[in-house]
């Protein structure tokens, strides 16, 4: 079986965090969705920092109800200075420990899962933001909640590259809205919670990480591409292809997230992602091909029912406010982050899909 993530990326992160990772020594951090994709990588950090940078030790607490963790998220590893709790946030949580951030990354993010889910995606991004906020203002900690670049909509091309200002287009009745506005909902629990009751809050947006670790049936972009590349299958692009990301490797998302937590100023969302280069879908097929060294097979399709409609036709970060108030500044290109994880998943997938 091979690790889950890449231990380079984790030093690499937790070597960005130089100037301000002493802030979580000898803190205590509640850690939601830890067993997901980006809570594992939230708690290797974590470990990381214990090993090799914080004086005193960063005590870790872990909840998940692993709805969606899969075979890599259910198994728990046993680490020092970490107590994992199976627990859905959506249900109140009595806490005596003293906590000093919470880190809200539960959701539900995949539209495969957020469609067999709904209820369960709307209950963890409100439900469960309230009870993680009341925790934070029991406990006078900084909260952190996980939002989306989703709650943009399909923004006007005049917004693009979309600002934190930028206040969305989106449907509250769609396949896509228990997700869509469930998050915008928690972003509202966090505005009163900050202005009405002084919690420190932040908002974080991502824009489109990869990296390893994705769940080869997480049903996104890269994964999804990656195992069907693996198993020898054509890739199936939807609609005309025209449509156009851009994509954040999980080194520059991990630092930007975690620099939010330690400097993010009360109050504020923040876009972290990378904002060039803007591609479609065609064109990141061409890019995999000069990665991989290997023509790539694929089909034009029309969108399957089981897809949610709605698609944005563009996503692209401005990530100004980001690298002005906490020095965010992505490092890995897309080519770069490409070779890393298709390096990762030729090991890791076992190209089934």
């Amino acid at each position: 079986m091979t690790d889950f993530v890449l231990k380079s990326d984790i030093a690499e992160i937790a070597e960005s965090l130089s100037d301000c990772a002493h802030g979580f020594a000898g803190k205590t951090v509640m850690l939601t969705g830890g067993r997901g994709f980006l809570g594992r990588y939230f708690m290797d950090v974590f470990a990381r920092l214990n090993e090799t940078v914080l004086k005193k030790p960063c005590e870790l607490i872990v909840l998940d109800n692993l709805i969606t963790a899969g075979k890599e998220g259910a198994v728990i590893p046993d680490a020092p200075h970490v107590e994992f709790i199976k627990h859905d946030v959506a249900k109140p949580l009595k806490m005596k420990r003293k906590i000093d951030y919470v880190i809200h990354a539960a959701g539900i993010a995949s539209p495969f899962y957020y469609r067999a889910y709904p209820l369960e995606t709307l209950e963890v991004a409100v439900a469960g933001t309230r009870h993680m906020l009341e925790l934070a203002e029991k406990n006078q900690a900084r909260f952190v909640f996980f939002s989306s670049s989703e709650i943009y909509g399909d923004p006007d091309p005049k917004h693009v590259p979309t600002p934190e200002s930028y206040r969305g287009n989106v449907s509250c009745q769609g396949p896509r809205a228990c997700y869509d506005e469930s998050k915008r909902l928690g972003e509202t629990l966090c505005y009163v919670f900050h202005e009405m009751n002084g919690v420190k809050t932040n908002t974080i947006r991502p824009f489109n990480v990869f990296g390893p670790g994705m769940q080869e049936t997480d049903y996104r972009a890269m994964p999804n591409f990656a195992s069907r590349i693996k198993a020898g299958k054509p890739l199936s692009i939807y609609g005309t292809g025209d449509q156009t990301r851009t994509f954040c490797y999980i080194t520059d998302a991990m630092a930007g997230f975690l620099r939010v937590v330690l400097l993010g100023v009360p109050g504020e969302a923040y876009n972290i992602g990378n904002p060039k280069p803007e591609v479609s879908m065609l064109d990141l097929i061409s890019r995999m091909e000069k990665v991989l060294g290997r023509k790539v097979d694929y089909n034009v399709i029309e969108y399957p029912d089981s897809y949610p409609a709605d698609e944005p036709q563009r996503r692209c970060p401005d990530i100004r406010k980001a690298m002005l108030q906490i020095k965010y500044k992505p490092t890995v290109d897309l080519d770069e982050g490409m070779r890393r994880f298709f390096s990762w998943t030729d090991k890791a997938y076992a190209g089934e899909t």
